[in-house]
């Protein structure tokens, strides 16, 4: 059986017959040793080695994404999540001894990671290609069997995981299958033993509610405004390369974008000049506008284009001013890096996840004053500071909850191997990456083992005698 098609018409038994193939395929996974997780990593890494160039055109059928950037977002965190697995791989999988209290002195207990069985990937649109990829390497790592769901969005990215999956796995251990959200739904029903899905709040709540009917665990990566806040001793320069970068990477279609700008008052001025320079040397150094840059994405369609351009619509119509940019174009899904100024609470582009390449910007005095406005929102998946001063920085990443955080930089948290991503309430359950990775898709089980004959807990058996409930006594006390 290879992947199913979406060309192909939705047929449940189909569906249910590939999920019971994995599900007995499981079985023998999980008895297999961790050389073979190995050897099919491997394989893995070696098909996107030998596809870079199709990987590449594939990103840029859907977005026009560059090259380059493909290569940065997509392919680049791919290999470094396989090869950090390939060096602790054996080391995660291997039993973890624990500590054993001296009331139980003699026994030994261990945590032993074993395969949840088969698993479900939901992939978004936004970087279609990684975020597969990387919830497979943390699957497959653990010794699963893996069905993903492409987003439609994608096409050209759908269709190359599809080759991908018949080119370098058994499907009865890995398979794609491409459709739309009936497609999606019909999955949903099936009792996976684990689902990572990435994607909105909204959908993230139809995918728990359908893994509740089999109390099936869950790994939901989901989004939120992200906030970047410039506090007055900020070097404004680095700042703004950084801040331009994490909002123009896929023109702003990340779900850890920083979604709007808190800046001290003092230094709005020169931040926004700096933004400008920015902007003007990253994705218009000819002077030909950014329209013309072949370093800047689109927007993935025309649903997305048009509700993003609404976002920009309402803003201005609710008296938001464009301090740059601000010129979109239809028939490319166009919409130029724009920075609002004057931007009102109960705007569109305030209240909702942007995903585009809009920046709104808000001034604050004090850090209480950020603070209370950033936590007046449901929890960001990622919190954005810039500044120089150690005391700002321990004030704002003890008093804004957040999935993660990053000091002086955008983006690059998810490029960290040993730093598990993942939100907070709105924003996401669970973690992924690495050992987290590793940990979310595994069913870590205790293990207790205890000496045979005389145990200290035997001291406490029946019947209940005056010297055993002095014992129990001295057990409350000291142990």
């Amino acid at each position: 059986m290879s992947a199913v098609s979406a060309a192909a018409p939705l047929d449940t038994t189909t569906l249910t017959q590939l999920f019971q193939q994995q599900k007995a395929r499981s079985e023998a996974l999980r008895r297999e040793d961790v050389s073979a997780r190995v050897a099919r990593l491997r394989k893995l890494g070696e098909w996107i080695d030998a596809n870079r160039k199709a990987i590449q055109q594939a990103l840029y059928a859907d977005f026009r994404k560059p090259a380059t950037e493909t290569d940065v977002s997509e392919i680049w965190p791919s290999q470094t999540e396989l090869k950090h697995t390939f060096r602790h791989l054996k080391r995660w999988a291997a039993p973890q001894p624990v500590d054993t209290p001296l009331a139980l002195m003699g026994a030994r207990g261990w945590m032993q990671a074993e395969p949840k069985g088969v698993c479900l990937i939901i992939a978004p649109w936004n970087y279609p290609f990684y975020l597969a990829i990387d919830p497979l390497i943390s699957a497959l790592a653990a010794g699963n069997c893996v069905i993903i769901k492409p987003s439609e969005m994608t096409p050209a990215v759908a269709a190359l995981l599809s080759r991908m999956a018949r080119e370098v796995f058994d499907p009865a251990e890995v398979s794609v299958v491409e459709g739309d959200k009936e497609v999606a739904t019909e999955l949903l029903k099936l009792p996976f033993d684990h689902i990572f899905f990435t994607g909105s709040p909204q959908v993230g709540k139809v995918v728990m509610r359908a893994a509740a009917e089999h109390l099936t665990s869950v790994t939901l990566e989901l989004g939120g405004k992200s906030p970047a806040i410039v506090d007055e001793t900020a070097d404004l320069r680095d700042a703004a390369e950084k801040i331009v970068w994490g909002k123009g990477i896929n023109a702003g279609q990340t779900c850890v974008a920083p979604d709007y700008l808190l800046v001290h008052e003092a230094v709005r001025e020169p931040l926004l000049a700096e933004i400008k320079a920015v902007v003007q040397r990253f994705y218009n150094p000819n002077g030909q506008g950014v329209v013309a840059s072949e370093s800047f994405a689109r927007i993935v369609n025309q649903h997305h284009f048009e509700r993003v351009a609404s976002l920009l619509e309402d803003a201005q119509q609710r008296g938001a001013t464009v301090a740059l940019g601000g010129h979109v174009d239809e028939r490319q899904r166009f919409i130029e890096p724009t920075v609002l100024l004057n931007v009102p609470a109960d705007s569109r582009v305030m209240q909702e996840e942007i995903f585009g390449p809009l920046l709104p910007v808000r001034t604050f005095r004090t850090l209480m004053e950020a603070t209370d406005e950033v936590n007046a929102r449901p929890r960001p998946l990622a919190l954005y500071v810039f500044t120089q001063s150690k005391e700002n920085q321990r004030y704002l990443l003890r008093n804004i909850p957040a999935g993660g955080a990053a000091v002086n930089e955008t983006i690059l948290q998810l490029a960290h191997p040993e730093l598990p991503f993942g939100g907070a309430g709105n924003s996401g359950i669970g973690r992924a990456h690495g050992h987290a990775g590793f940990l979310a898709f595994s069913n870590e089980k205790a293990v207790f083992k205890q000496r045979i004959g005389r145990t200290g807990i035997k001291s406490f058996y029946p019947p209940y005698t005056p010297k055993v409930q002095r014992m129990v006594g001295w057990l409350l006390k000291y142990l």
